[in-house]
Parts: C-alpha cells; sequence; structure tokens
C-alpha cells in the first residue's frame, strides 16, 4: 500500500475524490497527534484541517523521498508548531473529555478498556511533549524510527534514546499512578 501517495497524484491530476480518500484515511490519526503537540483537542481538529487545506490548495510537491503518510505528518507538525510560535496561550480540553465512547455490544469490557486507555493517555499528558509525540507516533500511527526522525527533524539514534527515555518516564508515571505496568 502506498499510504495515501496515489490518491494524491489522483488528486493533483483532477480528481477531487482522491483528496476526500486521503482526509477520511488520515483525519483521525493527525488530530491524535497534533494534540499530543498543542494539548487541545479542538485547536488540534482546527490544525488538522490547515493541514488539508493547504494540501488541497497549495499542492506543495511530494517526493517519494519519504512514505506519504511520513510527508503528511511532518506537514502536520510543522503546522502545529507554527500555531504554538504565534499563540503563546492554549487553553486545555482534556482528551478524554473530548471523548465518546462507541456503541459496542460488550460495553463492560469496552468501558474497562477505555479506562485503561485514559489511564495511559492521562499519564502520556504529563510526560514532556517530545516524550508523548514519540510515543504516539511509534504505537498508535505505527510509524518506524526513521519515519519519525524524518516528522521530528531529528536523527534515528536521537529517536531511539527518545523512546526509551519516553517509555522509563511512561512507566514511571503509570506506577505513580498505581498502574500496573504488567497489564499495560
Amino acid at each position: 500500500m502506498d499510504n495515501g501517495a496515489s490518491s494524491y497524484r489522483r488528486y493533483l491530476d483532477g480528481d477531487d475524490n482522491a483528496l476526500g480518500e486521503i482526509i477520511e484515511m488520515y483525519h483521525d490519526g493527525i488530530s491524535l497527534y497534533i494534540n499530543n503537540i498543542v494539548h487541545n483537542i479542538c485547536i488540534a481538529e482546527e490544525i488538522m484541517q490547515i493541514t488539508f487545506y493547504r494540501i488541497a490548495i497549495k499542492k506543495p510537491r511530494y517526493t517519494a523521498k519519504y512514505s506519504f503518510k511520513t510527508w503528511l505528518f511532518t506537514i502536520a507538525r510543522n503546522n502545529a508548531l507554527d500555531h504554538l510560535r504565534r499563540n503563546s496561550r492554549i487553553s486545555d480540553i482534556p482528551y478524554d473529555e473530548a471523548f465518546c465512547m462507541s456503541d459496542e455490544t460488550d460495553i463492560e469490557l469496552q468501558y474497562l478498556k477505555e479506562e485503561q486507555r485514559i489511564e495511559v493517555n492521562s499519564a502520556i499528558k504529563k510526560l514532556k511533549t517530545e516524550y508523548a509525540q514519540v510515543l504516539y507516533l511509534m504505537y498508535f500511527e505505527d510509524f518506524s524510527t526513521q519515519e519519525i526522525a524524518n516528522i521530528m527533524s531529528k536523527n534515528k539514534k536521537q529517536i531511539g534514546n527518545l523512546v526509551f527515555r519516553a517509555k522509563k518516564a511512561l512507566k514511571k508515571e503509570l506506577e505513580t499512578e498505581g498502574f500496573e505496568y504488567e497489564e499495560f
């Protein structure tokens, strides 16, 4: 799978439906990733929209140097950092308050998983921003170390060290909150 590169080429060739495919594929992941940077889900969604607006209107050139997903997340990260530079004060709306639980047949199991996810997400939010970003990209978006390095403008060694420190900090934070690490 090309992670959206062929859809983007089709969009550049005039197929407007191809942009919809890209948005459908990546809007949730980009919003959640940006939320780790700006700590506000509403602002993260706005930045996600700006990201897609920019590729729709400006039609930046995509080269196959990196995967399309890596390229797109790099644009999103740059938009988030631009936003942080422009705005010194950002109010927080916790992600767990903005998240609505989906309807599943096993409500109790879904509830327990959601509670565990909220605890982990809460612990991640207490970590340094770089730690939260690298954990999100690695475990929620399944990016490789090299792709994360490209997105975060670091080298592979720096990302490896960052992942190690982020995991250690997350484990410590979870244990502080009484979370059984073996369950995680």
